[in-house]
Protein backbone atom coordinates (compact mmCIF):
# COMPACT_ATOMS: atom_id res chain seq x y z
CA UNK A 1 0.00 0.00 0.00
CA UNK A 2 1.28 3.45 -0.90
CA UNK A 3 2.07 5.33 2.33
CA UNK A 4 1.73 8.69 0.56
CA UNK A 5 -2.02 8.21 0.24
CA UNK A 6 -3.93 11.12 1.73
CA UNK A 7 -6.30 9.86 4.42
CA UNK A 8 -8.00 13.09 5.42
CA UNK A 9 -11.64 13.79 4.72
CA UNK A 10 -13.87 16.82 4.37
CA UNK A 11 -17.16 16.68 6.24
CA UNK A 12 -20.61 18.08 5.65
CA UNK A 13 -22.61 17.86 8.84
CA UNK A 14 -26.04 18.61 10.22
CA UNK A 15 -26.63 19.72 13.77
CA UNK A 16 -30.02 20.15 15.32
CA UNK A 17 -30.72 22.61 18.09
CA UNK A 18 -32.31 21.08 21.13
CA UNK A 19 -34.02 24.47 21.53
CA UNK A 20 -36.53 24.58 18.71
CA UNK A 21 -35.38 21.69 16.47
CA UNK A 22 -33.64 24.01 13.95
CA UNK A 23 -31.04 22.59 11.55
CA UNK A 24 -27.54 23.95 11.13
CA UNK A 25 -25.60 22.67 8.11
CA UNK A 26 -21.84 23.11 7.96
CA UNK A 27 -18.54 22.04 6.45
CA UNK A 28 -15.27 21.18 8.19
CA UNK A 29 -12.02 19.27 7.94
CA UNK A 30 -12.15 18.26 11.63
CA UNK A 31 -15.62 17.10 12.62
CA UNK A 32 -15.00 16.41 16.32
CA UNK A 33 -13.26 19.75 16.90
CA UNK A 34 -15.94 21.68 14.99
CA UNK A 35 -18.84 20.17 16.93
CA UNK A 36 -17.05 21.00 20.18
CA UNK A 37 -16.64 24.61 18.97
CA UNK A 38 -20.38 24.81 18.25
CA UNK A 39 -21.32 23.43 21.66
CA UNK A 40 -18.79 25.66 23.45
CA UNK A 41 -20.40 28.74 21.92
CA UNK A 42 -17.40 29.55 19.69
CA UNK A 43 -19.65 29.89 16.62
CA UNK A 44 -21.79 33.03 16.50
CA UNK A 45 -24.28 31.30 14.19
CA UNK A 46 -25.14 28.57 16.68
CA UNK A 47 -24.20 29.92 20.12
CA UNK A 48 -27.76 31.02 21.01
CA UNK A 49 -29.18 27.65 19.95
CA UNK A 50 -27.06 25.43 22.19
CA UNK A 51 -27.02 22.58 23.02
CA UNK A 52 -26.63 21.07 19.57
CA UNK A 53 -26.70 17.44 18.52
CA UNK A 54 -24.94 15.94 15.50
CA UNK A 55 -27.62 14.02 13.61
CA UNK A 56 -25.97 13.46 10.23
CA UNK A 57 -22.68 13.76 8.40
CA UNK A 58 -21.08 12.78 5.11
CA UNK A 59 -17.35 12.41 4.43
CA UNK A 60 -15.72 13.37 1.14
CA UNK A 61 -12.16 12.92 -0.14
CA UNK A 62 -12.49 16.02 -2.30
CA UNK A 63 -13.02 19.42 -0.68
CA UNK A 64 -15.02 20.83 -3.58
CA UNK A 65 -17.42 17.87 -3.64
CA UNK A 66 -18.09 18.49 0.06
CA UNK A 67 -18.60 22.22 -0.42
CA UNK A 68 -21.00 21.56 -3.30
CA UNK A 69 -23.01 19.17 -1.11
CA UNK A 70 -23.13 21.70 1.75
CA UNK A 71 -24.41 24.35 -0.63
CA UNK A 72 -27.11 21.98 -1.93
CA UNK A 73 -28.26 20.95 1.56
CA UNK A 74 -28.73 24.63 2.44
CA UNK A 75 -31.28 25.05 -0.38
CA UNK A 76 -34.97 24.41 0.17
CA UNK A 77 -34.74 21.23 -1.94
CA UNK A 78 -31.72 20.10 0.08
CA UNK A 79 -33.53 20.66 3.37
CA UNK A 80 -36.46 18.64 2.03
CA UNK A 81 -34.02 15.86 1.12
CA UNK A 82 -32.61 15.93 4.66
CA UNK A 83 -36.06 15.76 6.21
CA UNK A 84 -36.87 12.76 4.00
CA UNK A 85 -33.59 11.02 4.84
CA UNK A 86 -33.95 11.64 8.58
CA UNK A 87 -37.70 11.09 8.91
CA UNK A 88 -37.39 8.45 11.64
CA UNK A 89 -35.03 10.52 13.78
CA UNK A 90 -37.08 13.68 13.37
CA UNK A 91 -40.37 11.97 14.15
CA UNK A 92 -38.87 10.38 17.27
CA UNK A 93 -37.62 13.74 18.56
CA UNK A 94 -40.97 15.44 17.97
CA UNK A 95 -42.91 13.05 20.21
Amino acid sequence: MNQDVKTSFYYVYVLVSQKGNKFYIGFTENLIKRIAQHNNGDSLATAPRRPLELIFYEAYKNKYDALRREKYLKTSKGRTTLKTMLVEHLSATNK
